[in-house]
């Protein structure tokens, strides 16, 4: 395996995971600035009312977004394998 191959199936692999998680980490972003927000608002400091509403918009993106996320792993994974004879070279 030569230096220039390693270097792009590790820009792949980063790409893949940045493009994956993106969809979940941007989801809890919103709901936690919504909901610090209403925090703020109304004078509720209460460290467990932020953890709740994350996790369900996180299920529900994760229950919507499931066979895209499938869809990907297994086509990057395809990739791999059948870069795999490259690999030995």
């Amino acid at each position: 395996m030569n230096p220039e191959f390693a270097i792009e199936l590790l820009k792949n692999l980063m790409f893949q995971a940045a493009a994956l998680s993106l969809p979940f980490l941007l989801t809890a972003m919103i709901i936690g600035l919504a909901v610090s927000l209403f925090q703020a608002v109304t004078s509720i400091n209460e460290h467990t009312l932020t953890f709740v509403p994350k996790a369900l918009g996180v299920l529900g993106v994760l229950l919507l977004l499931l066979p895209w996320v499938v869809r990907s792993l297994v086509e990057f994974t395809t990739a791999v394998i059948e870069k795999m004879p490259q690999m030995a070279r």
